[in-house]
């Protein structure tokens, strides 16, 4: 997606705003130098859903991988190059 993006994971023992600050600053760095540019890449904050059944991981996982399909970036899933996911 041009614009976001969305991850499915487990957290464990990890603090998901220290990891999600890890994954702005770290992406904005990588993302300033290869564009040869300084400057805010990732807006303040983010939006997070917890799942509370097991049985919901599938269908957020189809969820997040048709979005690509749903926004017209591709015509079939297997024609973007991230469509394949643990989860599914």
């Amino acid at each position: 997606m041009p614009d976001h993006f969305h991850w499915l994971l487990q957290l464990g023992q990890c603090d998901l705003e220290k990891l999600l600050q890890q994954v702005k600053s770290r992406s904005a760095k990588a993302i300033n130098q290869r564009l040869q540019r300084s400057g805010k890449v990732w807006q303040s904050g983010y939006h997070d859903r917890a799942l509370r059944r097991e049985d919901d991981v599938r269908d957020i996982a189809r969820y997040i991988i048709a979005n690509p399909l749903r926004s017209g970036l591709v015509t079939q899933l297997a024609n973007y190059p991230l469509w394949d996911a643990v989860f599914l």
